[in-house]
C-alpha cells in the first residue's frame, strides 16, 4: 500500500469516527444504545485480553474455511471446465450453494457438526466455495480464442494435448479471474464463522457480541465487532498483497491521479 492511499485510508477513517461522535452528541444517544467511539477505544483496550482468545477462534475458523473452500472451489471450477459430465452434475450444486442461505443451514449445521470448530469452518467454506469456483470458471472459459487455436496447432497429434493447453494457455489465462474471487471470497470470509458462532458456540468474537448484546454491554459488543473488522480488513490487504505478487503481469488499468484525461476537446 502506498503512501498516498493509507494517508486516505486515515482521513477516511476519521471523518467515519467523527461522524460517529457527531451522531451520538446530536442525538444525544445513551451508551447503552450506541456508545462513542472513545468509549468503544477505552473499553476495547481494558478488555484486550479477554478479546484476544476469542479473536484466535474466530481467526482460525475463517482461515481454515478459506482455505477449504479455495480448494473445493478450484477443484470445482477445474472439473466443471474440463468435463462435461461433470458440468452437468456439479454446476446445479454450485448453483444450489448460494440458493439457500447460510442463515438457513446454520443450525443444521451446528447439529450435525457440533458447537466447536467443524460447523463454522464448514459455514465460511460455503461462504467462500461460490465465488472463488464461479470466478475461475468464468476465466478458464473465456481463455482467448486465439491462444486455444495456436495451442491446437502446436499440439496436435501428441499426446496429454487437452492437459497441455490447460496447463499452459487456459490456467495461466484464468488465474487474474482467480484471484478476483479470492479477493471477495476473503472479504466476505468472516460472514459464516460469525454466523456459526451466533447460533451456536462457547468461543468466538461471535459469541462475545452475542452474549455482550444480551447483558446490555453494547461497548463490548463494539469492542468485539472493532476486533473483527481490524482482522478483516489485515486479511484482505495481506491476501491483496500476496495475489498482487504472484501476479505480477496483471497490470493494474483504473486510471491514477496523475492520469490527465481532460486535455481539451478533440478537434
Amino acid at each position: 500500500m502506498s503512501g498516498a492511499s493509507l494517508l486516505r485510508g486515515l482521513v477516511t477513517l476519521a471523518g467515519l469516527l467523527a461522524l460517529w461522535q457527531l451522531v451520538v452528541w446530536l442525538g444525544e444517544l445513551p451508551p447503552y444504545l450506541l456508545p462513542g467511539p472513545a468509549q468503544v477505544a477505552e473499553t476495547w483496550l481494558a478488555r484486550i485480553g479477554y478479546l484476544l482468545p476469542h479473536a484466535l477462534t474466530t481467526a482460525l475458523e475463517i482461515l481454515a474455511g478459506l482455505a477449504l473452500g479455495t480448494v473445493l472451489g478450484v477443484l470445482s471450477a477445474l472439473l466443471i471446465g474440463q468435463f462435461r459430465p461433470a458440468r452437468r452434475w456439479l454446476l446445479p450444486l454450485l448453483v444450489v450453494s448460494q440458493a439457500i442461505p447460510v442463515f438457513a443451514l446454520a443450525p443444521l449445521l451446528v447439529l450435525w457438526f457440533g458447537y466447536g470448530l467443524a460447523s463454522k469452518i464448514v459455514m465460511a467454506t460455503l461462504i467462500i466455495y461460490f465465488p472463488v469456483a464461479a470466478n475461475f470458471l468464468d476465466g478458464l472459459r473465456r481463455t482467448e480464442p486465439g491462444w486455444l487455436d495456436l495451442a491446437r496447432t502446436m499440439t496436435a497429434g501428441k499426446p496429454g494435448q487437452s492437459l497441455a493447453i490447460l496447463r499452459h494457455v487456459r490456467l495461466p489465462a484464468a488465474l487474474p479471474a482467480l484471484a478476483s474471487g479470492l479477493r471477495v471470497a476473503t472479504a466476505v470470509a468472516p460472514i459464516g464463522a460469525v454466523v456459526g458462532e451466533w447460533v451456536g458456540a462457547s468461543r468466538g468474537l461471535g459469541y462475545v457480541m452475542l452474549h455482550a448484546n444480551g447483558r446490555m454491554q453494547i461497548d463490548l459488543m463494539f469492542a468485539a465487532l472493532l476486533t473483527l473488522c481490524l482482522f478483516a480488513v489485515a486479511l484482505y490487504l495481506s491476501v491483496d498483497a500476496l495475489l498482487r505478487r504472484a501476479l505480477p503481469w496483471q497490470a493494474d488499468s483504473a486510471p491514477t491521479d496523475h492520469d490527465d484525461t481532460t486535455k481539451g476537446p478533440l478537434p
